[in-house]
């Protein structure tokens, strides 16, 4: 217990300590000095990326949809396609017999 309380006390002198040094300045100023420097960057929070990621997923799980219905429609247009051209020339070859 003693131990316990003498290292918090050690603890809270040297934050404090540290915290009227110039090393809490300089942390400041490097602190600012990044922060600027990642603004001109152009960056994205862990917050944004994770959000268009998600949007990702979204989109391409819609995309993997579409092009299965898609090929679906197209394997069963031949044989409506088929189908519909031998009506019109059924009917040419009625209206020729006439």
């Amino acid at each position: 217990m003693f131990g316990k309380q003498l290292f918090e006390e050690i603890g809270n002198k040297l934050s404090e300590t540290i915290a009227n040094s110039p090393a809490k300045d300089m942390e400041k100023n490097v602190k600012a000095m990044l922060g600027s420097a990642f603004n001109r960057m152009d960056l994205v929070t862990r917050e944004e990326f994770d959000i268009q990621q998600q949007v990702l997923i979204k989109t391409r799980t819609k995309l993997i949809e579409l092009e299965s219905r898609l090929a679906r429609l197209e394997a069963a247009l031949p044989q409506e396609t088929a189908a519909q051209a031998e009506t019109p020339a059924a009917e040419a070859a009625e209206t020729a017999a006439e």
